[in-house]
């Protein structure tokens, strides 16, 4: 199980459709929306700490479910 650095939405490796590297490292992502916005400014996500972005996102919620 992996943690999708955008949404923090738990994610299956072997089964995710959206995935993207970066140094080295491969990060996997629940949506193309979440791993796009990675891909604009990974070092925003890789160094924040869990939950940052949707506070309210504790349990695994499609973004259009989270209450920030």
């Amino acid at each position: 199980m992996a943690v999708d650095p955008v949404c923090k939405m738990e994610v299956y490796e072997k089964t995710v459709n959206y995935k993207s590297e970066y140094h080295g490292k491969t990060y996997y992502f629940c949506a193309e929306m979440c791993k796009n916005v990675f891909e604009e400014n990974p070092q925003k996500y890789i160094q924040q700490s869990p939950n940052r972005l949707f506070p309210g996102n504790r349990n695994g919620k499609i973004h259009g479910e989270v209450r920030i």
